[in-house]
């Protein structure tokens, strides 16, 4: 690997550079709850050759989301699934102002 390959890496919000310590330590939970939102299917860490989970800069925010939900009261489950449908809400509204941005485009160059 070169340098340039783990500096990509380091920008790269897929990357699974957090052990679950780390991630669980990050987030100011429990390793138990990062289990659990797993178990839940909301997030799916990758293993290290070792076996041992590592999660993304991504997957600590929809982590993090998870937790702010699961702290006002929800069960663990309701959060989940509320941020799996938040997360599907935003690619959604993303997809559609692309389509937007496409049709405004189109209807200017034959305006034009």
């Amino acid at each position: 690997m070169t340098a340039d390959d783990s500096n990509g890496r380091l920008d790269d919000d897929d990357y699974p550079a957090y052990t679950m310590g780390r991630a669980a330590e990050m987030l100011g939970t429990t390793q138990g709850f990062l289990r659990a939102i797993g178990e839940a299917r909301l997030i799916t860490p990758l293993r290290s050759a070792g076996g041992h989970r590592r999660y993304s800069r991504y997957q600590l925010r929809i982590a993090a989301r998870a937790r702010e939900l699961v702290d006002q009261g929800t069960s663990i489950e309701a959060a989940c699934r509320i941020v799996i449908l938040e997360d599907q809400l935003a690619e959604a509204q993303r997809i559609n102002a692309e389509y937007r941005r496409a049709a405004e485009s189109a209807h200017s160059a034959s305006a034009g």
